[in-house]
């Protein structure tokens, strides 16, 4: 029998030892593997957490990075063109001023002549058939042969021209010289009489000859720039006829006939005297190289670039790397063809110029050596400009595009990527191989204790029978400091407790029996008292109602309006509402006044009332100013609000009416007027007035608009418990489906109107709860 004993206790497979360490180890090995389990899970998802974060961190700041440097780039662009365009429109005002000045003209132009340090006689070329001064000058001027008379000589209107234009020997090379890198400046005459005169000095004659054949026989304007001439008459005589409304027009990239560099020309009109047509043109030429340098200093990445293009996808400016990337080059050499839709890239082709598309990123795919690589695009707008190709003059919009390879762009969130990756997994490895120590060492422990703990587990299971056998004496003795003696201390304890309460239970049945009754009293009590304040708040709000509700307009009163028709709908959506509205009249003056208090309930409809009696007595004083009237309510309530010490405040706005005219002052929603006709007006207040009660002294803000009102007219003011009432989908009704409701109904009458209204909203909302008052005022001109 011993011996069976002793092979129990050297832990046999039925022993309780061997059962503890099965049990105990099997749970804290489940233990192990679902804590490690979950704190792998967790470790891997905090790796997947923290990429998300970090990509969508650093996409953020590559599209603000993208979006700042597309706009810079645009403004420079702008820039450029707005000193151009300035710098000629100088050039242009000088001329403007001795044309409208031909005895200055004339003066300057003949003093100059005489001088030969600023002017070189004109020679005639027999053998080119034109007249053209000398080298030296500070400008070439040249007269064609189509302008000579029979004589070969100048008609005496061609020389006043050539006289009267020649001051642009003084101002012509100062514009050239300052401001932007020009080509040259120049000046044409009229399309009586085209001379051509620029600086700095060239054999422009020659040059044209070599360059253009023909155009000698054929007016200037007709010969290169047919119909542009014109369309500036045509501007003349109808100022709104202007694509864009400004004087100057660019051409569109052409070569340049002296330098053979492609260049861009701005040409600005001048006037007659008298306005009625064309005296010439100043213009300026810029080389493509100067829009180039800003848009090819452009550096993104390893790679990237800019490029400038025209709405038609001609690429003004492009590096040359970018025009290989984009597929595009210029085939023709005399005409300035490098587009974007000829590219051998479909994607590039495809881009969207001609779209309101400024800033929005976009990918597109493209082939190279065999390998689709993604690129990043962003498109921005320039301001647009008058542009002349072969045709009228349009309107050009110009854009500027920045491409970068996706995989430079996003380098720094690769990178950022696999660095938490490789983390993760250093950190995986770690946490695997301390969940394996772990394991080794719980084992260990529960091996090594459980021949100790089973000892006093016996003497427990022993002590737990005597109990079960209501041996209600029984005490158990362990040794151990460990657990397992607490749970012996605890369960002599709770022996000596079964005892005491066996004993003493009919005594404490009955105690606990009246800390009950006594309980049930003091509740009982606690319910009454509650009702009773129940009751008297209920009484104390339906009295602040029914006084909220004495103070508004009868419809009596309404019906009694001289001139107008006056309809109005006022719903709390708590007992006391927030809401003010009040139709004061004095004689044959009205004011109508709408507010809207901040939050709801008790104290916000004491606010109101306190407008209202403000309001009205201020009417008694006979106070007629719209902007002292809201001033002086503003200090009286300020001063109530200091002493209750009060953090409401309310917006307000008032409509004075008189003789048909109306009155706008103070700051609130927006009033909304449909015209007989059914047109439709939205007035914002936000500039008429400060909200009420949040200071002292807002007579600095209030402001005054006069509004028309004639018959048929009808004015809609609403509180934003109209607007922001939500739908069954938690869409607010908005304050386009209120104007689109009143206007739908603007031939009927203020109370249909108002009906109509508030049935669409209510249909709006449905069975959703309202949360904030509702207040509505119809006012329709009889």
């Amino acid at each position: 029998m011993s011996a069976k004993g002793g092979n129990s206790s050297r832990f046999g497979l039925r022993s309780f030892r061997a059962k503890f360490v099965l049990v105990v180890g099997g749970a804290v090995l489940f233990d192990l593997l679902i804590s490690g389990g979950l704190a792998l899970w967790n470790v891997n998802r905090l790796s997947v957490d923290a990429t998300q974060q970090v990509g969508l961190g650093l996409t953020k700041a590559t599209g603000e990075y993208l979006h700042n440097y597309i706009e810079t780039t645009a403004e420079r662009t702008d820039l450029l063109l707005d000193q151009v365009h300035t710098e000629v429109n100088i050039l242009a005002g000088s001329t403007q001023a001795l044309i409208d000045h031909p005895q200055i003209a004339a003066t300057v132009g003949e003093a100059i002549e005489r001088d030969p340090t600023f002017s070189t006689p004109l020679t005639y070329n027999p053998s080119s058939n034109w007249w053209q001064n000398g080298a030296g000058d500070p400008s070439a001027v040249t007269v064609w042969g189509y302008l000579l008379n029979a004589t070969k000589n100048l008609p005496p209107d061609v020389a006043k021209v050539v006289r009267d234009s020649t001051a642009f020997n003084i101002f012509g090379p100062a514009v050239q010289a300052n401001g932007t890198r020009k080509l040259q400046v120049y000046y044409i005459g009229p399309k009586s009489a085209p001379i051509l005169r620029s600086t700095p000095y060239t054999d422009q004659g020659t040059t044209f000859d070599r360059v253009y054949p023909g155009h000698n026989v054929t007016n200037w304007w007709d010969f290169f720039f047919p119909q542009l001439y014109e369309d500036w008459q045509r501007w003349l005589k109808d100022p709104a006829s202007k694509p864009v409304d400004e004087k100057i027009t660019t051409l569109s990239p052409y070569k340049d006939g002296v330098t053979g560099k492609l260049i861009v020309s701005f040409f600005e009109p001048v006037w007659t005297k008298d306005r009625k047509d064309l005296a010439g043109v100043v213009g300026a030429d810029l080389t493509l190289d100067q829009m180039a340098d800003i848009v090819q200093s452009v550096k993104i990445a390893d790679t990237g670039f800019a490029f400038l293009a025209m709405s038609n996808g001609n690429v003004l400016a492009v590096t040359p790397e970018g025009e290989k990337t984009l597929g595009i080059g210029n085939s023709s050499p005399t005409v300035f063809d490098r587009s974007l839709r000829k590219s051998t890239d479909a994607a590039v082709a495809a881009l969207p110029l001609d779209q309101n598309n400024d800033g929005v990123i976009q990918t597109i795919s493209l082939d190279r050596n065999g390998e689709k690589v993604n690129y990043i695009v962003v498109l921005k707008k320039l301001r647009p400009t008058n542009m002349w190709s072969a045709g009228p003059i349009t309107k050009e919009t110009m854009t500027v595009g920045i491409v970068v390879p996706e995989h430079e762009i996003y380098a720094t969130l690769i990178a950022a990527q696999d660095s938490i990756s490789k983390a993760t997994n250093r950190i995986l490895l770690y946490q695997l191989a301390a969940i394996f120590v772990a394991l080794c060492i719980v084992f260990a422990a529960v091996f090594g204790l459980s021949k100790r703990i089973t000892a006093g587990l016996s003497a427990l299971a022993g002590a737990a029978r005597k109990l079960q056998a209501k041996d209600y004496s029984v005490r158990v003795h362990i040794p151990t400091k460990d657990e397992v003696g607490e749970v012996g201390v605890a369960f002599n304890r709770m022996a000596e407790e079964i005892s005491y309460h066996t004993e003493n239970l009919e005594k404490l049945v009955e105690d606990r029996t009246r800390d009950l009754e006594s309980a049930n009293l003091e509740i009982s009590s606690l319910n009454e008292q509650l009702r009773s304040e129940n009751l008297r708040l209920g009484a104390e709000l339906d009295v602040a109602r029914q006084i909220q509700k004495m103070v508004l307009p009868k419809e009596r009163e309404l019906a009694a309006m001289p001139g107008v028709e006056i309809a109005a709908y006022m719903r709390p959506a708590d007992e006391v509402g927030g809401d003010y509205y009040d139709v004061l009249r004095d004689g044959k003056k009205l004011k109508v006044g709408i507010g809207d208090v901040t939050g709801h309930g008790l104290e916000s409809g004491v606010l109101m009332l306190m407008v209202q009696s403000v309001a009205r007595a201020l009417q008694e004083t006979g106070e007629n100013n719209p902007a002292q009237f809201l001033d002086r309510l503003n200090r009286a309530i300020f001063k109530n609000l200091e002493r209750t010490n009060s953090d409401k405040h309310l917006s307000l706005s008032f409509l004075d009416y008189e003789d048909g005219k109306l009155t706008l002052s103070g700051q609130h929603e927006e009033v909304v007027v449909v015209r007989a006709g059914g047109g439709v007006e939205r007035i914002d207040t936000i500039d008429l007035g400060f909200p009420i009660g949040l200071e002292k002294d807002i007579s600095p803000f209030v402001a005054t608009r006069n509004i028309a009102f004639a018959s048929g007219d009808v004015v809609v003011l609403h509180t934003d418990g109209v607007t922001e009432a939500e739908g069954g989908k938690g869409e607010l009704f908005g304050l386009d489906r209120l104007v689109e409701s009143a206007r739908q109904r603007h031939g009927s009458s203020a109370e249909e109107i108002k009906n109509g209204i508030i049935q669409d909203l209510m249909d709006y909302i449905g069975t959703r709860k309202i949360h904030d008052d509702i207040t509505l005022v119809v006012i329709r001109h009889r």
